[in-house]
């Protein structure tokens, strides 16, 4: 047996069966596992479920997907150990809950810095190909293939009382995630680190005044506007840049024509097709929310400035100096290749935001 006919057999994987047809391998259908810390109904899982049924759907039923929602296989905090270590397969990494173990993608964190979420989706993945310290991070420490880059959509600022300035912000606890949790601080918040099953109940006591680094998709799917219906654009762009990866020896023992129909369908969500289903499945949410009593609100273009210089640079420069340099990263080289490819992109994005969607219907 070749090598790399023994690695795809030896890595077999549990999930790639090989049969043996007149001393060539052939492959017989493959059983895969996705394993998602949310819900399939939250805001990146419209884009997966695409994604694996249009997988299925290509390889005419060569490829099988399990799907495993909602922390049912493994829990939140664990997807990243469970994919490199073959636990999972396939999986969705938020890099806010791994913050020691990938720290150069980090790098791809932050607010207030352009407009469109799909545009994000470009931004990661363009830099993903020319950065190789971000390639290494995953491939080599992470023994990970990034399937397709994904995004959050947008986080509006969530909140149980109404409020009429951003100054109001000051002294209110407000829920975070990952490097929201700096924007909050930054505004004059206290951040208050909270899983998301927590939210609602604490919300609807009054342990927090409100949430923010919350997608709104997922927002709405777990009702906090029943407790908290006030709604607020802050102006800071897309929100929680995330990957679908699969394990690199899994993926290294696929037929070469399920890798490249895993490609050609990551090459179509760069193509558009991520702001079609996000801006399907927005639409549909912000006419839920509106016919549920949610107020949509934003702030007059000088506070959104105010709010945009109390982050940035600040906010980039602290994960250069905190976290890029004393790992060994060029994090300015890093920077300067998105602000390349920000430049490139965000201007034509087309992923609208909820409430450019609500002044709409």
């Amino acid at each position: 047996m070749k090598r790399r006919e023994f690695l795809a057999y030896g890595a077999g994987l549990g999930a790639s069966g090989l049969l043996m047809s007149r001393g060539r391998p052939a492959f017989a259908a493959t059983s895969l596992k996705f394993d998602s810390y949310v819900s399939e109904t939250a805001g990146p899982s419209w884009v997966d479920r695409w994604f694996l049924e249009e997988l299925e759907k290509r390889t005419n039923g060569e490829v099988s997907i399990r799907s495993y929602w909602s922390g049912s296989l493994n829990k939140v905090g664990e997807h990243l150990a469970a994919v490199r270590d073959g636990t999972s397969e396939i999986t969705l990494i938020s890099p806010g809950y791994y913050q020691a173990e990938v720290p150069v993608t980090r790098g791809l964190e932050w607010y207030f810095r352009m407009n469109r979420s799909d545009a994000l989706q470009q931004v990661c993945h363009d830099v993903y190909n020319q950065f190789q310290p971000l390639r290494d991070e995953w491939e080599q420490r992470h023994r990970s293939q990034v399937l397709y880059w994904t995004t959050w959509n947008y986080a509006p600022l969530v909140m149980r009382e109404p409020i009429t300035s951003l100054e109001q912000i000051k002294g209110k606890r407000i829920r975070g995630y990952g490097v929201a949790t700096d924007v909050i601080e930054r505004l004059g918040g206290i951040p208050v680190p909270m899983t998301a099953p927590e939210v609602y109940q604490s919300l609807e006591r009054g342990v927090l005044d409100g949430v923010y680094g919350f997608d709104f998709i997922t927002a709405v799917a777990y009702k906090l506007h029943e407790v908290a219906p006030n709604f607020y654009d802050i102006g800071d762009g897309p929100h929680g840049p995330a990957t679908v990866v699969m394990n690199k020896q899994v993926y290294d023992g696929l037929d070469e024509q399920v890798r490249q129909t895993i490609t050609d369908l990551s090459d179509e969500l760069y193509a558009g097709k991520f702001a079609e289903i996000y801006n399907g499945a927005l639409t549909e949410y912000v006419s839920i929310a509106k016919n549920e009593g949610v107020k949509f609100a934003t702030f007059p273009e000088e506070e959104l400035a105010a709010a945009r210089a109390a982050v940035q640079p600040a906010e980039v420069q602290a994960w250069i100096d905190t976290v890029a340099t004393p790992a060994g990263i060029d994090g300015a080289e890093m920077q300067r290749l998105i602000d390349e490819a920000i430049a490139k992109h965000d201007p034509n994005g087309k992923m609208l935001r909820p409430s450019e969607i609500a002044e709409s219907i």
